[in-house]
């Protein structure tokens, strides 16, 4: 098995909790009938949430994402999934726990129209 679909079967089975509550509300085309995956291999990376479909990744970044670092390091992860074709989005957190529906809001403004 290559190691990016054995690292993304990893991650799934040890989501963090902003993701499993933003998987429950993606899941089985729950938004506007986008077929959404999660920990999906992309390239180098796997990445948090795709639609294949709308080209639109989802990354949901924690505290340690501020460090300087992680900036650096999520910007370059960003210009590579874009290079690939792909719009990328980044919700914190907090954003995931205080306003889910706002945060759907947007992945949906952000996805093509159909």
């Amino acid at each position: 098995m290559d190691k990016f679909k054995a690292r993304a079967r990893q991650l799934r089975s040890a989501q963090t909790s902003p993701e499993a509550k933003l998987w429950q509300a993606l899941r089985n085309r729950r938004l506007s009938r986008w077929k959404f995956r999660r920990q999906h291999p992309i390239g180098p990376y796997v990445v948090d949430f795709v639609t294949l479909d709308g080209k639109l990744v989802v990354e949901v970044d924690g505290v340690t994402h501020s460090e300087a670092d992680a900036v650096k390091r999520d910007a370059h992860r960003t210009r590579a999934l874009e290079d690939c074709g792909f719009h990328v989005v980044r919700v914190t957190n907090i954003d995931v726990y205080d306003n889910l529906e706002g945060v759907l809001q947007m992945i949906e403004a952000t996805l093509p129209e159909v």
